[in-house]
């Protein structure tokens, strides 16, 4: 059965549940297990690479992944390139075009960017950054490429004060920008998700995490993504690291096959 088109996924009364992926087989198992669409969690991937989060793993490393990936899968794919690993539209939009090349059909770019000095994340200016959105999605009209660009805006992740009213005055100048979706990660109070929803045409992505809602109150609100991030992946290297403790102590391969 042919996939459905990505930006459709985000227009259904079900909500999109994205899988997360780091790797072909990651992918290849959302695939087997009926899910509609993957993406790539840039923490996974820089972790399994042997990066820090946040711009430390080079752009083309995390090219090489995506080409395996979209080789191997015929899901939908969209991929995670953090603030866009430029500072210059231009470039950003270049690197789009790139990923567009080999497969994929949505981005996620966020409004926050880590120091690599003291890995201390910080929000950028609410202009600044709608002026460098509205400057990539122009380029990217101009070289004909299509993508769904799913803006992360890390109000709630970072705590900022007034988070809610900051959100929702974000949504609206990304939108005018070109945004095609808006991601609230740490987002999970049932009332300022609503609220989120109810400011923006925009189709509202949240994330996995111990107090999200469950999938069917996050339909009912209006949501229509959900992410895992790399909570899957940080899962499946704590359970390794219990097998692979279990073989230490008892001194044989049964932990493997028990």
């Amino acid at each position: 059965m042919k996939p459905v088109p990505f930006p459709l996924l985000h227009q259904q009364t079900t909500t999109l549940l994205l899988c997360n992926v780091w790797d072909v087989a990651s992918a290849k198992t959302a695939e087997q297990l009926g899910f509609m669409a993957i993406g790539t969690s840039s923490a996974a991937i820089a972790r399994m690479l042997g990066y820090a989060d946040g711009e430390h793993m080079p752009f083309e490393e995390l090219l090489f992944i995506v080409k395996r990936i979209t080789a191997c899968s015929d899901l939908p794919l969209t991929v995670d390139i953090e603030a866009g690993f430029s500072d210059d539209a231009q470039i950003t939009a270049g690197y789009i075009k790139g990923l567009a090349q080999v497969g994929v059909v949505g981005i996620n770019i966020e409004d926050s960017k880590v120091n690599k000095t003291n890995e201390e994340r910080v929000l950028m200016n609410e202009n600044s950054f709608a002026g460098y959105l509205s400057a990539l999605t122009t380029q990217l009209v101009k070289d004909n490429i299509t993508v769904f660009i799913n803006v992360r805006t890390d109000t709630f992740l970072l705590g900022v004060e007034e988070a809610l009213q900051e959100t929702q005055k974000r949504a609206k100048l990304y939108q005018a920008a070109g945004a095609d979706g808006l991601f609230v990660p740490c987002i999970v109070e049932t009332e300022a998700i609503e609220k989120v929803v109810n400011s923006t045409i925009l189709p509202v992505n949240v994330m996995c995490l111990p107090a999200l809602p469950d999938f069917e109150t996050l339909k009912l609100l209006g949501v229509k993504r959900i992410s895992m991030g790399n909570f899957l992946f940080d899962a499946l290297q704590d359970d390794l690291s219990v097998r692979l403790s279990k073989i230490q102590q008892a001194d044989s391969f049964q932990p493997i096959f028990g």
